[in-house]
């Protein structure tokens, strides 16, 4: 995932490139991705996403958790790869939930090269 995308303005929309196998069959290496920066996220829908390393991600939320922080838990989100067996593969089973602020913004469409609506992208 290239790092320019997750410098984009929260409430803004704008594009990213995708890196890797880890979202194959929905999405493959060199996809361009069209985002919603800043959209609250649903279950199921495809993320961009800033992991604890700093690494900038294109992953799948799959449901609401609690972060570990200290002594008290702030909301975050399970985020998977939809290519588990993939090489290479870092997702919330390695890293844990995602804390909300660190899920940049919401797939909408991929716009290259098969242009494809995404489901599961909320108001």
């Amino acid at each position: 995932m290239e790092d320019i995308a997750a410098r984009a303005p929260r409430h803004s929309w704008g594009m990213a490139k995708v890196v890797g196998v880890s979202m194959e069959p929905t999405l493959r290496a060199g996809d361009r991705l069209w985002v919603s920066y800043g959209r609250t996220p649903v279950p199921g829908c495809v993320v961009v996403a800033r992991l604890a390393d700093g690494a900038v991600v294109v992953k799948r939320a799959v449901e609401r958790r609690t972060t570990v922080s200290g002594r008290s838990g702030r909301s975050g989100w399970w985020l998977l790869s939809d290519n588990p067996a993939a090489p290479g593969v870092i997702d919330s089973r390695h890293r844990g939930p995602v804390a909300d602020a660190d899920v940049i913004g919401v797939v909408v469409a991929r716009l290259w090269p098969s242009p494809r609506i995404l489901g599961q992208v909320s108001g």
